[in-house]
């Protein structure tokens, strides 16, 4: 837990700087805070481990959901259109549109882990779907695809990540949440759900997935928030 706040310190140290620009952070920056972001970025890579799990939170950390903080973009609540599937493309074999049903046939994954906010707060809930790693192999992602970019229907909300973090084993496609289907204000049908990403990394009301050679940015991303995000 000690290593995972000197990440988070880490990181708003470069998201504030970063912001001061509120540059688009998918172009590398010139003097000291280009070389500030690069600096965060080759750290926090060589932080990161793909084989550490975080630990489990216990039932009794879990948070009432009422006070498990519900976060979006668009003035009310997104709701699915009708006709609502995931498409995932970008490198892959067999680009997909799939449903929740199709996603259900895949092994299914459960995480209970502590949720970290950039703004501080932490939180706990219980989340079930799919790892992004079984999708990738259902759909033949190409091993030249170093990022994995997550689009959402909530006025566009997205963010890129690399690789190595989206096919952690605690990297989800989550259509559940504390043992229900996932509730509309955080984030259904699909949402992404990981333990080794802040939280404005965590696409909700998920429309696509892509398999890219480079980095996309992200909503926040693109102005001034730290890219990698790690914790």
């Amino acid at each position: 837990m000690r290593d995972a706040l000197l990440t988070r310190r880490r990181l708003l140290v470069g998201a504030s700087a970063l912001g001061l620009a509120a540059c688009d952070s998918t172009r590398p920056q010139a003097g000291f805070l280009g070389a500030m972001e690069r600096f965060n970025l080759r750290a926090q890579r060589a932080l990161f481990d793909p084989e550490r799990l975080a630990p489990e939170e216990p039932l009794s950390a879990l948070t009432p959901p009422e006070h498990f903080p519900a976060y979006f973009i668009s003035p009310e609540v997104p709701r699915a259109p009708a006709s609502w599937a995931l498409k995932v493309g970008g490198l892959v074999a067999r680009p997909s549109v799939l449903t929740v049903e199709d996603l259900r046939r895949l092994p299914r994954a459960d995480l209970r882990v502590r949720h970290h906010c950039v703004e501080g707060w932490s939180a706990v809930a219980a989340w079930h779907g799919v790892r992004v790693r079984d999708v990738a192999e259902a759909v033949g992602a190409d091993p030249r695809a170093g990022y994995v970019e997550f689009r959402s229907f909530d006025l566009g909300y997205a963010s890129s990540w690399d690789r190595p973090s989206a096919m952690h084993a605690q990297t989800l496609l989550a259509y559940g949440m504390n043992g229900e289907p996932l509730p509309a204000a955080h984030g259904a049908p699909l949402r992404l759900y990981s333990a080794v990403k802040l939280g404005y990394k965590m696409v909700k009301y998920l429309t696509e997935v892509n398999f890219l050679p480079e980095p996309t940015g992200g909503y926040w991303e693109d102005q001034g928030y730290e890219w990698f995000a790690g914790v």
